[in-house]
C-alpha cells in the first residue's frame, strides 16, 4: 500500500470539518493519484467533479490514465483529462485531471464553476504563475458564491506556514512517505560545454555506472527534446546501451510513445526524460539518475515582449526532487553532472513564475473576470509594479484593453481565446482575417524561439545567403521565412544551414511551435488555407502584434529611430531593412557599450505604412497643430503631425501661424535666452524688482507683483505682430512693462520705491534694489557731507545701505547709520585717504 493511505484518516477528517487543506507529501507516496480517489470513495466530493491541477499537459494525462487504470475503466469516462488540444472527459467524469490554464478558461465562461466539488492543486512548489492565479480566484469563489467548494494544495516539499497565512482556516496534513536512501555523487570538474557536449559526458558516466550499479533502470535529466535525443544517440553508442532499452519522455511524444516509459522490456530501460519526471510521474524502477542540472524554464523577454523558454540550471531543491526518483523501490544512486561546490551556489528554491514571466495573458484573464485593480488581486506573491504596468500597457496597445486599461474590449475576449501570448493570439486573429495564418503562425514561432540567423558570420555569409534566398527589404522576418523554408527543405541539413549562417536546431524546433500556433487557429474556427498571401499582408499582420515597438527614423538618412513610449533606439547593424521611415522592430534590445552607457537596438524589423494604423488602430491615431519655432530660419512656423499614441508619425506645413501664436512661441524663445530683446535692459529689470520688493514690503498698498508668468506675458506683448526673431529684436519694451501698472499704480512705486532718493544735502542718488538683499545708494564720502539721518523707503520700514566710495569710486564703509559713522569712523578713513587723494576736500 502506497505511503499516503497512512493519512487517509486525517484527510477526511480535515475536509469533513473544513473546505481548505494543506497536504505535505514527498514524491512517490501516491499523493496525485490516490488523493483524488480517496475524494471520490469517501464521498467527500458529493456528485460534483473532481478536478486535479497538473502544471504540465504531459503528466495530466499520463496521472489520469493511471487512476482510470487503477479503477478498471475507460480513460475519458470516469476518469478524464483536458489539457490543449486534447480532451478526454465525458458526462460521467468525476475525476479530471487538468493544465491550470484550461480551468481558468472554464471560469470565464461559468463563474461559478458549476458541477465543480473540489479542486485538487498539484505539485504547487512549483509555483507556476496560472497556479498561483487559480488558487487565488478559487478562494475568492470560495469566499463569495461557492463556499461548499473544497481546495486541496498538495505538494512535496511546500512553505507550508506561508500557505496556511495564505489559505487561512486551512487544515494541515503531513506524510512522511517511504524513502530508501540515495547515494549523490558529483562530478569533480563542471563540464565545458566547448568541451563536452552535456549528453556526451552523460553517457559516458552512464557507461561507469552501470557497471557500479547493476541492477535497475536508469533515469537520464535533460532540458529539451533536442538534448534528449542526442542523449540517446550518445547513450546507444556505448555498450550498456546496446544492452538497454532506451526511452525519451517529453511533452511533443505522441501519447504511446510517452506509455512506453512505463512498460516492461525485460531488460534494463533506460528513460532521458526533462523535468516532466521530476514530480508528478514516478517510474517503477528507477534505481539510477543521471542530472544534467538544466532545464528549460519560462522567462519573460523584454526585447521581444513575450515568454521564452531558456536553459537554466535547477535549483537544490529541484536536485533534490530528481535525486529521490532513485530511492523509491531499492536504495540508489544519483550523479549529477557539475561540482558540488557549483550545487551549494545554486538558488535553493526556484522563484515563482509571477516574478519571472510577463502577465499580459493572466492580466487579459484577470480583467475578463471582472477584476478591475490587478494590483489588489490576493497575490500569494505579488508581481512588481512596473512588470502589471508594463502587462497592462501592452495589452492597451494590442486593442485588448480599453484605453485606461480598465475594461477589456471585443477584440480582447476574443484574443482570450487563443491559449497563446497575447501578441500572438492578435497576429493570428489579424492573419485569419487576411488568409495567411500559417505564414503569420510560422513569424510567431520564429519570434518566440532563438533566432535562427547566425548573428556575426560576416559579409561572406549574409552575401551568399542573399543569393540563395532573395534579398527581403521590407521584413527581416519575412527573411527569417525564407530561411526556415529553406532549413526544411535541406532536412534541417546542419552543413548545408551552417553555409548560409542559418542555426539548424533552432529551425528544427520552430517546426513545433508553428505546428501548435495552426492547431490552435484551427481549434478557433480560422481557415488556414492561405489565398494569394503578400509581403504587404504579412507585415500588416506583424504590426498588429507587436505596435508597441512602432518606430519613425528620427531624420533622414539616419539609423536612430524615435520609439512609442517615448524610446529612442539604432537599427541594427545586420538588418536588412534600410532607408525605412516606418517601422516595427520584433526584438527591442539594450546593450551596454564599452563607454558604459546602454544603447537601445532595433532587430527583426518590418516596414509598415501609416494608412495602415489608421486602419488597425484608428482609436490611436490624432492630428495636431504644432506651432514652433525654426531655429534655422529664426522664424516661427505652424506644422500639421500625425500622432500615434505618443509617437509622432509623419509632419508636413500647415499655413501661417495668427499673431497670438507666434507672440506666444517668440515668448518662449525669449524666456529661454534664445532670443535677445535689446532693449530689455537692467533699467528694465531694476523697474520690476523695485515693484516686487515693494509688494513684499508694503502689501497694503496691494501693488500685483509681476511673476515669471507675467513676464513672459509681457513678452508676448512686445512681440505681438512679429513673425521671426529679427523682427523683435529693437523692438521698445518700457510701453508694455508699464502698462503693466496703472497710473495711481506708477505713483506709489515712485513715491515708496524711487529710482533715486534726495539727500539732505541736495544730492539725487540712484538706488540700487536686489530680489534677495535690501537696496542701497552708492554715494563718494565727499557727496555726503552734511547729511547724518537715516535714509528710509518703503513707508519708513526700510533702512537704504550706504556704500561709502573712497574718491577711486572703491567702498570704503557699508552703514545704514551715517550719524555713528560721522562720530566713530570717520576721522580714521579721513586719515588714510587724505594722504592718497590730497586734492579733494576733506572736512
Amino acid at each position: 500500500m502506497l505511503p499516503i493511505y497512512d493519512i487517509r484518516p486525517q484527510l477526511k477528517d480535515a475536509l469533513r470539518r473544513g473546505n481548505r487543506l494543506i497536504v505535505s507529501a514527498p514524491t512517490g507516496s501516491g499523493k496525485s493519484t490516490q488523493i483524488p480517489q480517496m475524494l471520490l470513495d469517501d464521498g467527500l466530493a458529493g456528485n460534483g467533479q473532481i478536478v486535479v491541477l497538473q502544471p504540465r499537459r504531459l503528466a495530466a494525462r499520463m496521472l489520469a490514465a493511471r487512476v482510470a487504470s487503477e479503477r478498471h475503466t475507460d480513460l475519458g469516462r470516469e476518469v478524464g483529462y483536458q489539457v490543449r488540444f486534447e480532451n478526454r472527459c465525458g458526462r460521467d467524469t468525476r475525476i479530471k485531471f487538468e493544465t491550470d490554464g484550461i480551468l481558468l478558461r472554464q471560469l470565464v465562461a461559468d463563474s461559478r464553476l458549476s458541477g465543480v466539488s473540489a479542486i485538487l492543486f498539484d505539485e504547487f512548489h512549483e509555483r507556476h504563475l496560472y497556479g498561483d492565479v487559480m488558487l487565488g480566484l478559487a478562494l475568492r469563489l470560495q469566499e463569495t458564491t461557492r463556499p461548499d467548494l473544497k481546495l486541496v494544495v498538495m505538494s512535496a516539499t511546500l512553505d507550508s506556514q506561508k500557505l496556511v497565512n495564505y489559505l487561512g482556516s486551512a487544515a494541515r496534513v503531513e506524510s512522511s512517505g517511504r524513502m530508501y536512501p540515495v547515494d549523490i555523487e558529483y562530478l569533480p570538474k563542471t563540464l565545458d560545454a566547448d568541451e563536452e557536449r552535456i549528453w556526451v559526458g552523460a553517457a559516458r558516466e552512464f557507461s561507469r555506472l552501470v557497471l557500479e550499479h547493476p541492477e535497475g533502470d536508469v533515469l537520464v535529466f535533460m532540458p529539451g527534446a533536442y538534448e534528449i535525443q542526442r542523449t540517446m544517440e550518445a547513450i546507444a553508442a556505448t555498450r550498456a546501451g546496446r544492452e538497454s532499452t532506451i526511452l525519451p519522455l517529453h511533452g511533443e511524444l505522441s501519447p504511446g510513445e510517452q506509455d512506453a516509459v512505463f512498460c516492461d522490456f525485460g531488460k534494463r530501460k533506460v528513460v532521458v526524460a526533462t523535468n516532466v519526471a521530476e514530480t508528478s510521474l514516478t517510474i517503477d524502477g528507477i534505481r539510477v539518475v543521471i542530472d544534467s542540472g538544466l532545464a528549460r524554464k519560462a522567462r519573460f523577454d523584454p526585447y521581444r515582449g513575450i515568454n521564452t523558454l531558456l536553459i537554466e540550471k535547477i535549483s537544490r531543491a529541484s536536485a533534490d526532487q530528481r535525486a529521490g526518483r532513485a530511492g523509491r523501490t531499492a536504495p540508489g544512486c544519483c550523479l549529477r553532472l557539475w561540482t558540488q561546490r557549483d550545487h551549494e551556489a545554486r538558488p535553493a528554491q526556484e522563484p515563482p513564475e509571477v516574478r519571472r514571466v510577463d502577465l499580459s495573458e493572466i492580466v487579459l484573464h484577470l480583467k475578463a473576470l471582472g477584476v478591475e485593480d490587478v494590483a489588489t488581486f490576493p497575490w500569494l506573491d505579488p508581481p512588481g509594479e512596473r512588470t502589471l504596468a508594463r502587462a497592462t500597457e501592452l495589452l492597451v496597445d494590442l486593442g485588448a484593453l480599453s484605453g485606461d486599461g480598465a475594461m477589456i474590449t471585443g477584440l480582447g475576449r476574443r484574443m482570450l481565446a487563443f491559449p497563446v501570448h497575447p501578441r500572438h493570439a492578435r497576429m493570428l486573429i489579424e492573419a485569419g482575417n487576411r488568409g495567411c495564418v500559417t505564414t503569420v503562425a510560422l513569424i510567431a514561432a520564429l519570434t518566440q524561439m532563438d533566432n535562427i540567423i547566425l548573428r556575426g558570420r560576416g559579409r561572406e555569409v549574409r552575401e551568399r545567403r542573399a543569393d540563395s534566398l532573395g534579398d527581403e527589404a521590407t521584413s527581416d522576418l519575412l527573411g527569417l521565412v525564407r530561411a526556415w523554408q529553406f532549413a526544411r527543405k535541406t532536412g534541417f541539413d546542419v552543413s548545408k544551414c551552417d553555409e548560409l549562417g542559418i542555426h539548424a536546431r533552432a529551425a528544427r524546433q520552430t517546426e513545433r511551435a508553428l505546428e501548435q500556433f495552426v492547431a490552435i487557429a484551427k481549434e478557433q474556427g480560422i481557415d488556414t488555407a492561405e489565398r494569394g498571401v503578400s509581403s504587404e499582408t504579412i507585415r500588416r499582420c506583424v504590426l498588429a502584434g507587436f505596435v508597441d515597438h512602432l518606430a519613425r527614423r528620427a531624420g533622414r538618412a539616419s539609423i536612430r529611430y524615435d520609439v512609442v513610449h517615448r524610446r529612442r533606439g539604432t537599427l541594427d547593424k545586420e538588418s536588412g531593412v534600410r532607408d525605412a521611415e516606418l517601422i516595427v522592430a520584433a526584438d527591442v534590445r539594450e546593450i551596454g557599450t564599452s563607454a558604459g552607457e546602454a544603447e537601445v537596438r532595433l532587430s527583426l524589423v518590418t516596414v509598415v505604412e501609416q494608412e495602415w494604423l489608421s486602419e488597425l488602430f484608428p482609436a490611436d491615431i490624432k492630428t495636431r497643430r504644432k506651432v514652433d519655432f525654426d531655429s534655422t530660419q529664426k522664424r516661427v512656423r505652424v506644422e500639421e503631425e500625425v500622432v500615434f499614441r505618443d509617437l509622432v508619425i509623419a509632419t508636413g506645413r500647415a499655413g501661417d501661424p495668427s499673431d497670438e501664436e507666434a507672440a506666444g512661441v517668440l515668448a518662449t524663445e525669449i524666456a529661454e535666452g534664445r532670443i535677445v530683446l535689446r532693449q530689455w535692459d537692467h533699467d528694465v529689470e531694476q523697474w520690476i524688482t523695485r515693484l516686487n520688493r515693494l509688494t513684499e514690503w508694503c502689501p497694503e498698498l496691494g501693488l500685483p507683483a509681476l511673476t515669471q508668468g507675467d513676464r513672459r506675458h509681457l513678452f508676448e506683448q512686445v512681440c505681438l505682430g512679429a513673425r521671426g526673431a529679427k523682427d523683435v529684436k529693437e523692438r521698445a519694451v518700457w510701453p508694455a512693462v508699464k502698462g503693466w501698472l496703472s497710473a495711481p499704480q506708477v505713483a506709489l512705486l515712485e513715491q515708496h520705491a524711487p529710482e533715486r532718493i534726495t539727500l539732505s544735502n541736495g544730492r539725487t542718488p540712484k538706488v540700487i534694489y536686489d530680489a534677495a538683499n535690501p537696496p542701497y545708494v552708492a554715494v563718494q564720502i565727499q557727496h555726503l557731507y552734511g547729511v547724518r539721518k537715516r535714509i528710509t523707503i518703503a513707508m519708513k520700514r526700510v533702512n537704504l545701505l550706504i556704500h561709502i566710495l573712497a574718491p577711486s569710486q572703491r567702498p570704503v564703509q557699508i552703514t545704514d547709520d551715517l550719524s555713528s559713522f560721522w562720530d566713530h569712523s570717520y576721522a580714521q578713513v579721513k586719515k588714510e585717504l587724505q594722504r592718497k587723494y590730497p586734492k579733494h576736500e576733506w572736512r
